[in-house]
């Protein structure tokens, strides 16, 4: 099994991008798939993600909420991250993971078992 994230860059404040995260080695269909960032001396947080379920079902912390947008394409087995209007408090690693099953993705007490490698996020002007 292996997650390769990708996307990441140096974006202005206010600024956009969109980050992937492709799966080899494991279905989405029956895996939740989590965005989760590390900012430097912080502790890793998880601020979004979408269920198993066909209908997808999407979590966003309230630091992104609106302004993040997780989706995912079935056929490519890869899920994205629109992320939009940019702050410097978004620098980070972002990582994303997978866990089979039908939990709540936002459960966090439920280890994610898969892990990409992690994508830079830097927002600075």
């Amino acid at each position: 099994v292996q997650l390769q994230a990708s996307g990441g860059g140096l974006v202005q404040p206010g600024g956009l991008l969109r980050l992937s995260c492709q799966a080899s080695g494991l279905n989405l269909n029956g895996h939740a798939i989590g965005w989760f960032r590390q900012a430097p001396g912080k502790e890793r947080e998880g601020f979004s993600c979408m269920s198993a379920s066909s209908d997808g079902r999407t979590w966003y912390a309230n630091p992104v909420k609106g302004r993040f947008i997780i989706s995912r394409d079935i056929a490519k087995n890869t899920v994205y991250l629109q992320v939009n209007s940019l702050k410097p408090e978004d620098t980070a690693v972002y990582y994303c993971a997978a866990r089979y099953g039908y939990y709540t993705c936002s459960d966090y007490s439920r280890p994610y078992d898969y892990w990409g490698q992690g994508t830079q996020v830097t927002v600075s002007s």
